[in-house]
């Protein structure tokens, strides 16, 4: 693994994911409470012994650099690091804000194409999913291939919003489609499941393979498709053109992965993660989700209902509170006889003294939920202060519309933007 470096795309502005990356890049976003969406490539790497790593960033990445900063720091005898490679403008033609996935890693091809790199990991800053790379290698150089794609099994009704592959009986990449719509572009992507089941996963009726959006390049074929070609984007120029010029292999996976693009897909993996059955588990031992230590002080929870939650550190949890099927984030004061169901709340960046602001001047509501309040199928941003009584619940089952400077419903889902103020009584 010391010839190989790993690439984190950071992402561009996240438009679906607005207002959630109104202040943030979509890596920064906050998850399950504790992490960040970085925190899942970046610790993966590490859990396959990846220890040299760039994350390419370039919107509204400030959060995203401190929290890197503050949590991937290696000895000074591994060699390992986590270095942060923003868009810059330098002396060659060109080189000023990135154009696409290609496009950023093609500005920064020198710090990637050294002499002991022999492979170069590209993977997503917005996925969830947990893998271990050194097998996605192990396959790449066992059959000597020029490019290695990840790819899952789906049904056909699955693949009709992602990129779908087909491959020979060697596994070599012989076929693209980039979201197919027709029955005849699925017809050309068709695999034979029982392909499937002979290469060691279930088909379980699957008969596509889907990109995943990580790939396993070595080091000249990078260099030579970023330079002798103006792609700007991975998945929809560069991997599609390599397919006819290239050896692509295929390296199959079948665990939980879910990219977190929309808000529909944030709020749905949030819940997930805190439900009885959760399909991706973050507490294991011998592949665990790394996060910044930030040493708060236990959960307090005094008369208070909680069913199917996460409760992340340093909250404070008031008489008659009811909580159900929820992920509570960091800081969060949640008052008395406060309902939460079914949603995502992703607490606050800093303690406010009781009855005072940050500026010691008295203020209300305080950071936190006022008594009485109901939150129901809701998203609330960090550091949002909503008064007594408020309803954060979309009562007229919109499913995309502006409530106010503050608050916008996306995919049927009520999301608070960070820092919003909700007066006592506020609904929608």
């Amino acid at each position: 693994m010391k010839n190989v470096v790993a690439v984190v795309l950071g992402g561009g502005q996240g438009s679906r994911l607005m207002p959630l990356t109104k202040y943030r890049s979509k890596p920064a976003v906050p998850l399950a409470g504790k992490y960040r969406l970085i925190d899942i490539p970046l610790s993966n790497c590490i859990n396959s012994e990846i220890r040299r790593i760039y994350v390419l960033t370039q919107f509204l990445s400030v959060s995203l650099h401190r929290h890197i900063r503050g949590t991937y720091r290696f000895d000074n005898f591994s060699e390992g690091f986590v270095e942060i490679l923003a868009a810059q403008q330098t002396m060659a033609e060109g080189t000023d804000w990135y154009q696409g996935t290609a496009d950023a890693v093609r500005k920064n091809l020198r710090y990637l194409t050294q002499l002991d790199i022999e492979q170069i990991v590209i993977l997503s800053g917005d996925q969830l999913y947990r893998m271990d790379y050194a097998r996605m290698l192990k396959t790449h150089r066992q059959s000597k291939a020029d490019i290695t794609i990840a790819a899952k099994p789906v049904h056909g009704h699955e693949a009709h919003g992602l990129g779908v592959m087909s491959v020979d009986n060697s596994g070599q990449v012989n076929g693209f489609v980039e979201k197919p719509q027709t029955e005849e572009q699925l017809n050309s992507v068709r695999m034979d499941p029982q392909w499937i089941d002979e290469h060691g996963i279930a088909s379980e009726g699957r008969g596509f393979l889907a990109s995943m959006g990580i790939y396993v390049f070595n080091r000249k074929v990078l260099a030579e498709a970023l330079e002798e070609t103006e792609h700007q984007d991975f998945g929809r120029e560069v991997f599609p053109t390599a397919i006819n010029s290239r050896k692509v292999q295929v390296h199959l996976f079948d665990g939980y992965w879910e990219d977190i693009g929309t808000i529909a897909s944030f709020y749905e993996a949030n819940l997930k993660l805190a439900s009885p059955h959760a399909p991706f588990h973050l507490a294991t031992t011998s592949s665990p989700i790394y996060s910044r230590p930030r040493f708060l002080p236990p959960t307090r929870i005094d008369n208070a209902t909680i069913k199917n939650s996460y409760i992340a550190d340093g909250c404070i949890i008031e008489p008659g509170a009811r909580i159900e099927h929820s992920v509570i984030g960091l800081r969060c004061r949640i008052g008395r006889d406060v309902t939460i169901r079914n949603s995502v709340i992703m607490g606050a960046d800093y303690c406010q003294p009781p009855g005072h602001s940050e500026d010691s001047a008295p203020v209300w509501p305080r950071i936190g939920i006022g008594e009485g309040a109901l939150i129901d199928r809701a998203i609330v941003d960090k550091n949002c202060r909503i008064g007594e009584g408020a309803q954060v619940v979309n009562t007229q089952n919109l499913e995309n519309a502006e409530v106010s400077s503050f608050c916008m419903i996306r995919d049927g889902i009520l999301v608070v933007e960070k820092d919003a103020l909700l007066p006592p009584g506020w609904h929608v």
